[in-house]
């Protein structure tokens, strides 16, 4: 029986539904797996665990317009890993949004929460839908849904939800009655990141921007900058780059650069971060912001800066920009800004990167208490939430820096190794059943 040609032979690791040629973010979280394998000792044999999703879920999410017509969405959840608890990750409304890109988010929230160490895995949703493009009543149906599609594996012991990229308080509220509403009680530990008045904790639409200033200011400190009059620059200004901001501004920072989808701001002896967040409430965006200069966005990431927080989407800093960035510390507020090549060229330019899944971990530190809390029905204060947060953020950061100095390799690599030997222990010691 003859046998094909070895180059025919297709790789099974690459999964048959994404284009092996171009395997977009998914392919970015594999490269980053790839270089933490010399590291992981005899757990390496469960290496191939970490590049296979546990389970994906694709859905059709028809509803009717306004107008009366109909309109079907395509709608996605997937759980990467579920070995250290119940899977854990936004719902991320995007016209844009990938089954690749849905991949990687959550495997990277399986990362991210063990390197925290939050007794969950990772897991991810999304929609290709442009939510501005709707009404609020078409937005409800849409997340109604979407909702009852994947109700059949989200929980609060199985998989919770969390706000994302155009996904808010609202949003969420909407998904825990429809999924209590099937479910006959009220669950409202189903999804995090909800109303107060629901459920939700203190604390949590600020946890990811003061994550983002946590680890910033303890970078800072082990490198020996000051925070106060650090030059610091800004894209993205939502509920994680604007907060962060903000905290890094009353602290003495000051906000010099600032870029969303709507344009670029620069001003060099800092601009009033809590002002313009007014202004991106009132507006949408930073454009048109009278308190400071417009800027051409090729230019924004060429402006000499302390520290660079990349908060907006996935790959923004690649090979094209990062021998432009003249920064010292960069804090990583957005989920897989910064591509692998992208890395290299950094650190050969001697830039200190805080990778997302430590920098951004603030937001799932936050829907972990607030998980705890709803299961207690016991709610804790906003400061006590903060002190807990900044002590998870600080161990974590702790751990991985101990780590990328005991192996002299990237922050990045360094969290990759302390989250990867968690999961992977946790795969060992459960076994594989059957």
């Amino acid at each position: 029986m003859s046998s094909q040609p070895q180059s025919a032979v297709p790789d099974l690791s690459i999964p048959s539904y994404l284009n092996a040629d171009n395997l977009g973010p998914w392919g970015n979280y594999l490269r980053q797996v790839d270089r933490v394998a010399p590291y992981l000792g005899s757990l390496s044999r469960w290496l191939e665990t970490l590049k296979r999703p546990k389970r994906i879920l694709i859905v059709d999410v028809p509803i009717e317009l306004d107008n009366g017509t109909v309109a079907h969405f395509e709608g996605y959840r997937v759980q990467h890993n579920v070995s250290r608890g119940p899977g854990k990750g936004g719902v991320r409304y995007h016209q844009d949004v990938t089954l690749s890109e849905v991949m990687a988010l959550s495997a990277w929230m399986s990362v991210k929460n063990a390197a925290v160490n939050v007794p969950y895995g990772g897991a991810k949703g999304g929609i290709r839908v442009d939510p501005r493009k709707l009404s609020r009543g078409e937005l409800e149906r849409v997340t109604r849904r979407y909702t009852s599609e994947i109700g059949i594996i989200i929980g609060p012991n199985t998989d919770i939800p969390a706000p994302d990229v155009n996904t808010n308080e609202q949003v969420m509220a909407w998904m825990m009655d429809t999924y209590s509403m099937n479910q006959g009680q009220t669950a409202t530990g189903v999804v995090t990141g909800k109303p107060i008045a629901l459920g939700g904790s203190l604390g949590r639409r600020e946890a990811t921007g003061r994550g983002v200033f946590v680890v910033g200011c303890e970078a800072a400190r082990r490198t020996g900058l000051a925070i106060e009059g650090a030059r610091v620059a800004v894209q993205g200004f939502g509920n994680v780059g604007g907060i962060a901001a903000r905290l890094f501004q009353e602290a003495g920072s000051k906000i010099v650069a600032v870029q969303d989808h709507t344009g670029s701001l620069y001003k060099s002896s800092g601009m009033d971060a809590a002002a313009l967040l007014e202004h991106v409430a009132k507006t949408g965006g930073v454009a048109g912001f009278t308190g400071a200069d417009p800027l051409a966005n090729d230019e924004f990431w060429t402006i000499e800066t302390d520290i660079l927080i990349p908060a907006a989407l996935e790959n923004q800093i690649t090979e094209k920009n990062a021998g432009k960035i003249r920064t010292k510390i960069i804090v990583e507020g957005a989920n897989g800004p910064t591509t692998t090549a992208a890395d290299d060229i950094l650190h050969d330019k001697g830039v200190l990167v805080i990778p997302d899944v430590v920098a951004n971990a603030g937001g799932v530190t936050v829907s972990y208490f607030e998980w705890v809390q709803d299961f207690s029905s016991f709610f804790w204060t906003e400061e006590e939430i903060n002190q807990r947060l900044e002590r998870v953020m600080r161990e974590a950061f702790a751990a991985v820096w101990q780590v990328a100095s005991e192996h002299n390799v990237s922050m990045r690599t360094a969290a990759f190794i302390v989250a990867c030997k968690r999961i992977l222990m946790a795969r060992e010691l459960r076994g594989l059943y059957p």
